[in-house]
């Protein structure tokens, strides 16, 4: 994990006075940094757990979604889009999870020109003992409560809804 700051002031509350001072009010500058500080944090503490696994939090989570699937296995673009992101990063992703022996591929029968990734036994034996740990921490926010962490979900939905992630 990174090492803290420490320092003897809050420079987002610092950044905001120059921000007003210079710009003027802007609460949703303070609110963006926050979110973006708030991210490295956590992605530091999340991938600290997960890399004695040789994993990244992004591959721990490819893995999760593989064990939640009935098979144990999707297509790389069914994983690409339950995970939102780019075809290029389930590619490299799933070709790490494929040499680390975490995962499989296999020709899609379904689809001539698509390929399954299938989550191996190995694959799992580290998924639960990842997800062990990752629950034990709280995923990095022991600092909360459950009532807080449905509110954090709560008020970050309607940014995920206008961004098209969702029907809300």
């Amino acid at each position: 994990m990174p090492k803290p700051l420490a320092l003897d002031f809050d420079p987002i509350a610092r950044a905001e006075a120059h921000w007003t001072e210079r710009w003027g009010s802007a609460p949703a500058m303070p609110a963006i940094t926050s979110v973006m500080r708030a991210h490295q944090i956590l992605l530091g503490r999340v991938d600290a757990v997960v890399k004695p696994y040789g994993l990244t939090f992004a591959r721990y989570e490819a893995l999760v979604l593989l064990t939640f699937s009935r098979t144990g296995e999707l297509s790389l673009s069914k994983i690409g889009e339950r995970l939102m992101v780019h075809p290029t990063s389930v590619t490299n992703t799933v070709d790490r999870l494929e040499r680390a022996g975490l995962v499989a591929r296999r020709p899609n029968p379904l689809d001539g020109r698509g390929v399954l990734a299938s989550i191996t036994d190995r694959g799992r034996e580290v998924v639960e003992q990842a997800t062990r740990e990752l629950m034990a921490m709280d995923f990095g926010l022991e600092g909360y409560s459950e009532e807080q962490c449905r509110k954090i979900v709560e008020v970050l939905l309607p940014l995920r809804v206008a961004a098209g992630d969702f029907q809300g």
